[in-house]
């Protein structure tokens, strides 16, 4: 499986060593399924619900409001991410390391694969925990505004929102609280994990539960006011709200037994989250005309619109907490990805130090920090749409790989096999690429740059010190790469 020219850009990690190799990595071993779980569902129901199918309903200045038909942008995007989610699955019970996607396209494409797809989430795992700390910071206001109160704006909102802002402090203080539980080590945060979970899913079963009776029919129509096109453009942001299992799986070498359990924790996790979103997007816009919901707290905007301020209040306060898990689970992810490639050579070793807490303190602070930056100067949809670009991307290379991976190297032992083969994880890459086209020119154009500066660093300081490579300084000669 290894290319033959020990040179190449394509030579791949093989499979065999990976086991010793991850014995001493010093990362702890604490995660069961239902922590795994917890974790997934973490990551994909947080801001995506609470803010994005509010703002996708309603609309902004670039993008009109898709109303009702949210729910076809959900069920859209959700059905790209389960043919990902299954190509995940299979990875994750053959290989369970840290690393992602990163590591599942260096072992079936080859080095500068798995580079292009970990620099890529590098970037985008820190504007998730961006997205999320602005989304949070939304229902902050809102909770506030509940009791008459309000922060001033310059300190809620960004500059190029037009309203008068500088910088989303609150967005920022989030970042760098949610960097410091992170900090104290994977059990501690398994533990605040499963708990805010809980938290969480009994908060929108109570918002379905008690929304439905205030649904009026009439905001259902039209249901689709603006055609179909804004509906699929809705979904390619609304996607956002449909992943985090695959953040969920760089903690794969933090498992108790990961073959086992990760393929099984992706699938629940994906489940449950739409389970939850199908209930939750219906009542939100069956309580609330679109045009009047809120776009950064659409639920707390729906409960006060039919005279329930202290439920919107009660409803903000919660939205906080539980959003905080999705912050967690990205940040947790992006550590992991910097430190699989520190690792592997491809990074300075300096940023795979671990502390006496299992945890690579360096990358992780750092993470938060850059998270901080985005969270403070950018508005939520330039943020969440240059995410989506690179989980997309990532998504195309996961279910790419786990097909050449089938055929190339069949007799690998897989603790789960995705159905369909070929045509499941052939359906997530066109779905990927279909929702890719439909972002704004901006979007690609950030996107491009960040991975031209990635090449640069890759030909300027991977490649030569990569661990594939025979004359780095840091090279382990494996057998298997002979082979």
């Amino acid at each position: 499986m290894t290319s033959r020219n020990p040179q190449s850009v394509f030579r791949r990690k093989p499979v065999d060593d990976m086991e010793a190799e991850t014995a001493g990595s010093g990362l702890l071993k604490s995660l069961g399924l239902w922590q795994l779980t917890a974790i997934g569902v973490g990551g994909i129901i947080g801001v995506g619900i609470f803010s994005l199918a509010g703002l996708v309903a309603h609309g902004d200045d670039a993008n009109p409001g898709v109303g009702p038909a949210v729910l076809i942008s959900f069920l859209i995007a959700g059905l790209a991410s389960g043919a990902a989610a299954l190509s995940y699955a299979e990875f994750a019970g053959m290989i369970p390391r840290a690393g992602s996607a990163y590591t599942y396209g260096y072992v079936a494409l080859g080095e500068i694969t798995g580079w292009f797809i970990g620099w890529d989430l590098l970037l985008e795992y820190i504007a998730i925990v961006a997205v999320v700390a602005i989304g949070i910071s939304g229902y902050l206001d809102a909770f506030l505004g509940g009791f008459g109160m309000h922060l001033p704006v310059w300190m809620t909102s960004t500059i190029d929102e037009g309203t008068g802002g500088i910088i989303n402090l609150p967005a920022i203080l989030l970042c760098l609280l949610v960097t410091f539980i992170l900090s104290r080590g994977t059990r501690t945060f398994g533990r605040f994990e499963l708990i805010a979970v809980a938290i969480k899913i009994v908060l929108i079963l109570f918002i379905v539960g008690l929304g439905i009776f205030y649904i009026n029919t009439n905001n259902y129509n039209p249901f689709m006011p603006s055609g179909f096109g804004p509906v699929v453009a809705g979904a390619a942001t609304v996607f956002f709200a449909v992943f985090g299992y695959d953040a969920m799986s760089t903690a794969a070498e933090e498992a108790k037994d990961g073959k086992k359990h990760m393929p099984k924790a992706i699938v629940l996790s994906l489940v449950v989250a739409m389970l939850l979103y199908v209930a939750a997007t219906l009542v939100l816009t069956g309580m609330q005309n679109y045009q009047d919901i809120d776009p950064k707290a659409g639920f707390a905007s729906a409960f006060s619109g039919v005279g329930l301020p202290v439920i919107a209040a009660i409803i903000s306060v919660f939205a906080v907490l539980s959003i905080l898990t999705v912050m967690l689970t990205f940040l947790l992810g992006v550590s992991r990805v910097w430190f699989s490639m520190s690792r592997d050579g491809l990074l300075p070793k300096w940023f795979s130090k671990v502390d006496r807490h299992g945890t690579p303190q360096r990358v992780t602070w750092i993470a938060g920090a850059g998270s901080a930056l985005l969270a403070g100067v950018f508005p939520i949809r330039a943020v969440a749409d240059l995410t989506n670009i690179g989980i997309l991307a990532a998504f195309v290379v996961v279910c790419v790989s786990v097909i050449v991976f089938r055929y190339a190297k069949p007799e690998a032992p897989r603790t789960f096999r995705l159905p369909l083969m070929p045509l499941v994880p052939a359906f997530g890459v066109l779905a990927s690429l279909f929702l890719m086209s439909q972002l704004h020119w901006e979007t690609w154009l950030r996107f491009v740059v960040w991975l031209i500066i990635g090449l640069a660093i890759y030909f300027g300081y991977g490649r030569r010190h990569s661990l594939m490579n025979p004359q780095s300084p840091r090279h382990q000669p494996v057998a298997a790469a002979q082979r």
